[in-house]
């Protein structure tokens, strides 16, 4: 089995807002941790907002994201497939209301 990271882009207003589409957005991400928690699911997180983070570029540290986006990364999930069409297929279920997804392939060393 492969592992595929799926980094789960997003406007935060949306997020922020909180209305009945970000509800939604949140009862299916429930859903698919009962689903394909301990099996295709092998970890994954909803991140604090953007303004949180703390950037190491060059060695210098600053406040904030990188780039300044309107979309950013805003939660992930670690997902086990047979391939990267699986894995896909896997992603698909995973909601994004106010972006979209990356999915990418692990790297293995070795």
């Amino acid at each position: 089995m492969a592992q595929y990271l799926v980094l789960i882009y997003e406007d935060e207003a949306g997020w922020a807002a909180w209305g009945p589409k970000a509800e939604a957005a949140m009862a299916e991400h429930t859903r698919f941790g009962e689903t394909h928690g301990g099996t295709a699911m092998v970890g994954g997180a909803w991140l604090q907002s953007a303004s949180t983070a703390t950037t190491i570029r060059d060695g210098v540290v600053s406040d904030g994201p990188f780039a300044e986006t309107k979309e950013v990364l805003g939660g992930y999930y670690l997902l086990e497939a047979e391939d990267l069409d699986a894995a896909l297929d896997l992603a698909k279920q995973i909601p994004a209301p106010f972006g979209g997804l990356e999915v990418r392939p692990i790297r293995t060393v070795g």
